[in-house]
């Protein structure tokens, strides 16, 4: 679909083909400003399927990462989303786990700034 330029179909076949998002979101969220920006990226999608594989958490590599990692998910995201997330910090061997209360997947940098700024000066 990317090399014939069918970025919004790639978008689409990746959320509920890949992701799992119901169709009727797919659906919506082509109505929204939001989808010109997934189209834009849908050029990486290939990539971003070649590096996950089957899609589990390559929890050796993961495992092996010492330097402190913070792994952060929005309260609002898909259940799916935060628990990858916590799975991920479960793994590390320095991780911390944040949710941040009253967000979706797509964090305010408000929000998301102050947390950063405390685990990178810590």
């Amino acid at each position: 679909m990317i090399a014939a330029g069918r970025k919004g179909d790639a978008a689409k076949y990746y959320l509920t083909k890949i992701i799992g998002v119901p169709s009727i979101i797919a659906f919506i969220l082509r109505l929204t400003p939001n989808w010109s920006k997934m189209k834009a990226n849908a050029g990486s999608l290939p990539y971003d399927a070649e590096i996950m594989d089957d899609g589990s958490m390559p929890a050796k590599q993961v495992s092996s990462i010492t330097i402190p990692t913070i792994a952060i998910a929005g309260e609002k995201s898909p259940d799916m989303l935060r628990k990858a997330t916590h799975a991920v910090a479960d793994k590390l061997q320095n991780g911390k786990h944040v949710i941040l209360k009253g967000q979706t997947h797509n964090v305010s940098a408000k929000v998301l700034a102050p947390v950063l700024v405390g685990f990178f000066t810590a």
